[in-house]
């Protein structure tokens, strides 16, 4: 659940080496994006962004014609959506270039595919931030913000641990989360030996959102793997 609209988003990466243009789309897909277009000239992500602005463009510096920073002021011009800069470049005078035209941020080839995304999404946040983080389940709402659960005209507040539970089922809504993962969530690496502890945790979890926590309908449990929360 954490951070899925963001992945929601619409990106224009623009590169004129194909081989990259393609790995890139690729690691945002991978990664869970599914509004990724691409371009292979500056001249093409113009009429792109002349039909409809993207919400963030991802473009390399080094094209020919209209290279990065032209593209970077024509959309300035027009928009202020954010823009990250790829390049082979390492220079500070480079960078500045691009700052000083208006770049969110600069990524100098090479880079791993986990940082690109990092950037992504600290941008994301930083230019779209979200007006709350509410989870609706079943028979109550949960306030990720106030870590507060909103039960029948009462709010429950969660511990340090439960919330982190719970934060880690939110942000896999529908799909099963381990109990070694969720072990280790609440206590680290070192979580062998914690699962009756986990056990405690999620019944009282249950206890807080559930209507009956003896035959939950949100928290449930998916016998010898794991738990999975249900969101409306």
């Amino acid at each position: 659940m954490k951070n899925s609209w963001i992945k929601e988003k619409s990106i224009l990466i623009v590169d004129d080496e194909i081989e990259l243009l393609t790995m890139l789309k690729s690691i945002f897909e991978r990664a869970g994006y599914i509004n990724i277009m691409t371009a292979v000239s500056g001249e093409e992500a113009l009429k792109m962004i002349s039909v409809k602005i993207p919400d963030m463009v991802i473009s390399d510096v080094m094209m020919p014609n209209i290279d990065g920073f032209e593209l970077l002021q024509e959309i300035r011009a027009v928009s202020k959506i954010p823009v990250l800069m790829l390049t082979a470049r390492g220079e500070a005078e480079d960078r500045f270039a691009g700052f000083e035209m208006g770049a969110d941020d600069y990524l100098v080839k090479p880079f791993l595919p986990k940082e690109l995304l990092l950037r992504v999404e600290a941008i994301m946040k930083r230019v779209y931030p979200e007006e709350n983080r509410l989870v609706t389940l079943e028979n109550v709402v949960v306030d990720l913000d106030r870590a507060e659960v909103h039960k029948n005209n009462e709010v429950i507040p969660l511990t340090a641990k439960e919330y982190g539970i719970f934060l880690k089922l939110a942000e896999n809504a529908g799909r099963i989360v381990t109990i070694g993962v969720l072990c280790q969530t609440a206590c680290g690496e070192i979580w062998q030996g914690y699962e009756t502890t986990l056990m405690t945790h999620i019944r009282h979890l249950r206890e807080k959102i559930e209507k009956d926590p003896s035959n939950p309908v949100s928290l449930l449990t998916v016998k010898g793997l794991g738990y999975k929360l249900i969101v409306k």
